[in-house]
Order: structure tokens, then C-alpha cells, then sequence
């Protein structure tokens, strides 16, 4: 797999190094990554956000979404089978493999929810950015320059 260097860009930029860094992460995790369970990230509206992942065969019970800080983690642990009502595959297309995915998520970015239909699960995120960091209008004022001795 290709790499990128991101190095001429930390030269033009201020302040956004993290997100050079999350650019390099998400690439090197994503060459070793298998590539399951199949998702995808949808933008709902202005600050909404969902990551839709295929899960055929897992139950609710099974499945586990946990945020600590900007991570997001989703794990897949199939209930572990005792050696009786064994099924014999001709052919197993569907995996019910254990998997475990991780998502970098932005500043302020919070889970509101997750729900499983039809072998979806689906994750809503939420932006809420607090009223001290959004932008706010500073009045311009006429009048003399202050003289500096």
C-alpha cells in the first residue's frame, strides 16, 4: 500500500498537526485492517453523524459500542458454543467471526445512540460543541489609538 507524506503540509499549517496525525494513523491502521465487518459513515445533518455495520448473525447480546475520550469501539464476541447442537456446514459464506473496529472520532463528537435491524447496526453520533467554543462576533469600535510610550 501506498504512504503519503503529509511533511511539505506541516509547513503551510498551523495548528493542525493532529489532523495530519490522524490521517497517517488511519492509513497505516487501515493496511492491516481485514476489512470486517463492512460499514459505512453517513452524514445525517449539520452536526450528525451515523456508521452503519453489517453484523449478520450477531445478537444484541453479542455486540458492545463503547466511547472513551475520541475513541470509538465496536466489538463483536459470538456466544461461545458448548460442543452440542453443532451444525454441519456444506458452505459458511456468512462469518460470524469476533471482530473488534475502532473510529477516531472528532472533538466533541458524542454517541446518542445505537440500534440493530435486519443485521445493521447502527450508531448515531452526535456534535455538540460547547457555547464557549463557537465562534462569536466581536464589535469594532471607533476611535483613537492608544499611543504607547
Amino acid at each position: 500500500m501506498r504512504t503519503f507524506d503529509y511533511s511539505p503540509f506541516y509547513r503551510a499549517t498551523v495548528g493542525f498537526d493532529r489532523v495530519f496525525d490522524l490521517l497517517d494513523s488511519v492509513s497505516s491502521a487501515q493496511a492491516g485492517a481485514n476489512g470486517y465487518p463492512p460499514y459505512n459513515i453517513e452524514k445525517a445533518g449539520d452536526n450528525a453523524y451515523r456508521i452503519v455495520m453489517a453484523v449478520a448473525g450477531f445478537a444484541e447480546a453479542e455486540l458492545n459500542v463503547t466511547q472513551k475520550e475520541n475513541e470509538l469501539l465496536v466489538t463483536g464476541q459470538t456466544a461461545p458454543t458448548n460442543g452440542q447442537d453443532e451444525k454441519q456446514y456444506l458452505y459458511r459464506g456468512i462469518a460470524g467471526r469476533n471482530f473488534e473496529r475502532r473510529f477516531q472520532l472528532a472533538d466533541h463528537v458524542k454517541v446518542t445512540g445505537a440500534k440493530l435491524a435486519n443485521g445493521l447496526l447502527t450508531i448515531e453520533l452526535q456534535r455538540e460543541i460547547p457555547e464557549e467554543k463557537k465562534p462569536r462576533a466581536i464589535p469594532v469600535q471607533a476611535g483613537q489609538p492608544a499611543l504607547t510610550h
